[in-house]
């Protein structure tokens, strides 16, 4: 399945054939050195692991970047004392396809020098700020990690939220270094919000102003360091539990950290084009975008990747199908995903051709990745929601672009409309979404009565959800009745042959 690396120790054969195994050390990887610290990174979970981690690791190891990664958990438990044991060390697995080409890399990542648990050693969390090789902030605390929390004191050792424990870092560094300007940082959150870099300098700045805080101290934040905006994207389903110990009879150690992605991955990077000297991803050709404004590259994503996810899921399901993969390798709902995305989602979207169509591709070999299984019902919690900010921009950008209709994305809120039904060859689908939406579904639908009239009271009513949709999609020419007659074809003529007609 994968070969042993070149420079694990002979060891490691040994062990194999006694059916003895290590955990990963440096002593067991020959391959192990150590670098300076000069990023400070919020969360030790998978994903930071298998993309950003990774990434310092290999430009250590083919650029002489020459920066070590200093973890700080979040949360207050034990998890950074066992990958201490391991000497940050752990190995990551790249499964996937790229351009149509199965993909399988395996590597130890050698780019972590140690982790903290401010619970417990607050003093030496603040006394890294000290450290003047420091220069890069990382941090991935899920949505929830970017926010004001009234609570926080100047005094709390630690503060609850990550942003306050950030301020009270950066604190002790311009103090430590009298706020001297060469002394800034690099701030690159990778939370999954929009504009998160501009938040995370906020909530600083109102906590500065909450504490009191020296005018020098704002100022210094304000001109000497620098928050990106970042947008970042890769699958990392994590541990593999299922195949985790024949992974290491392969390897010939144990590793508590092993972690597995997909191939593809972007990091967006929105600021100061300056940033390439200090971070030189781009020498590598690495798949890390330094732009002035990402909103098109959020939007590309959103639209392409997220809105092809959502376009999906009730047309797959409604056929009979249940992961992501099962669809694009059907020839119909393949068919009826690609040509969604080539002929009614690109069309509405800047970028320069060569950009879609190469984003186009990345995204239809992702869906078929034979490493992941990405259940079609998991996609479809809060599906109505998902449908208003993945797909409606396309539709209505499409009617404004083209003074038309996009058949197939309204194929598929019809297929939606019928899937709230809750029901898929008798059997019930098992629907997650806002009580109300919930609710208003059970009642319209117990009102269909197998005429074309109840059907179409049904899109009416969808269709005029101001709250949901912030406009009344009745009002646009031809909408509801497009939508009203899908239903009624996937309802008479069931999913397949409605399709077949509709492409």
């Amino acid at each position: 399945m994968i070969s042993v690396f070149m420079t694990i120790i002979l060891s490691f054969f040994n062990n194999l054939r006694r059916g003895v195994f290590m955990y990963l050390n440096k002593e067991l990887y020959k391959g192990y050195r150590e670098y300076p610290e000069r990023i400070l990174q919020f969360g030790e979970g998978n994903f930071l692991r298998a993309f950003a981690d990774w990434i310092i690791d290999k430009m250590n190891k083919e650029l002489d970047f020459n920066g070590s990664v200093l973890v700080i958990q979040p949360r207050n438990n034990n998890r950074v004392y066992d990958l201490n044991k391991q000497d940050g060390l752990y190995t990551l697995l790249i499964n996937g396809i790229d351009k149509g080409n199965l993909k399988n890399e395996i590597s130890i990542v050698n780019s972590i020098s140690r982790g903290l648990n401010t619970y417990v050693e607050y003093d030496e969390y603040l006394k890294s700020a000290e450290n003047p090789d420091m220069r890069f902030v990382i941090s991935n605390t899920t949505e929830a990690g970017i926010v004001f929390n009234e609570e926080d004191r100047l005094d709390d050792m630690p503060p609850s939220s990550f942003p306050a424990k950030l301020t009270l870092w950066l604190y002790h560094r311009y103090k430590f270094f009298n706020g001297d300007t060469n002394k800034g940082m690099l701030i690159l959150p990778c939370e999954l919000i929009e504009n998160n870099g501009d938040s995370l300098k906020e909530i600083i700045l109102k906590l500065c102003q909450n504490w009191n805080l020296e005018k020098g101290f704002i100022d210094w934040i304000n001109n000497s360091n620098r928050f990106y905006n970042t947008l970042v994207d890769r699958i990392v389903p994590g541990y593999p539990k299922e195949k985790a110990k024949d992974i290491e009879k392969e390897i010939g150690y144990k590793d508590k950290f092993l972690v597995e992605s997909e191939y593809f991955y972007l990091w967006v990077i929105e600021g100061d084009l300056s940033i390439k000297e200090e971070f030189p991803t781009d020498q590598l050709g690495l798949n890390v975008l330094f732009v002035k404004n990402l909103d098109l590259y959020r939007l590309r994503k959103v639209r392409i990747l997220n809105g092809a996810h959502t376009t999906m899921v009730p047309v797959s399901y409604l056929y009979g199908l249940d992961t992501v993969k099962d669809s694009i390798d059907n020839p119909l709902i393949g068919d009826y995903i690609k040509k969604t995305i080539y002929n009614e989602i690109m069309p509405t979207l800047d970028l320069s051709k060569d950009e879609l169509e190469d984003f186009a591709e990345s995204v239809l070999d992702r869906f078929r990745n034979p490493f992941i299984k990405h259940y079609l019902m998991s996609i479809s919690l809060n599906g109505m929601s998902k449908f208003k900010t993945r797909v409606l921009p396309s539709i209505l950008e499409y009617k404004n672009r083209n003074n038309d209709l996009p058949k197939l994305l309204l194929f598929s809120l019809a297929a939606t409309i019928y899937f709230y039904k809750g029901s898929r060859n008798g059997e019930s689908i098992n629907l997650s979404d806002d009580t109300e939406i919930l609710e208003l579904y059970n009642n319209l639908w117990s009102r269909y009565d197998g005429s074309y009239n109840s059907i179409l009271y049904i899109v009416e009513n969808i269709l005029a959800l101001d709250k949901l949709w912030d406009i009344n999609l009745n009002d646009i020419p031809g909408m509801t009745k497009m939508v009203a007659d899908y239903l009624y074809s996937i309802i008479n003529n069931g999913i397949e042959s409605a399709l077949k007609e509709v492409l």
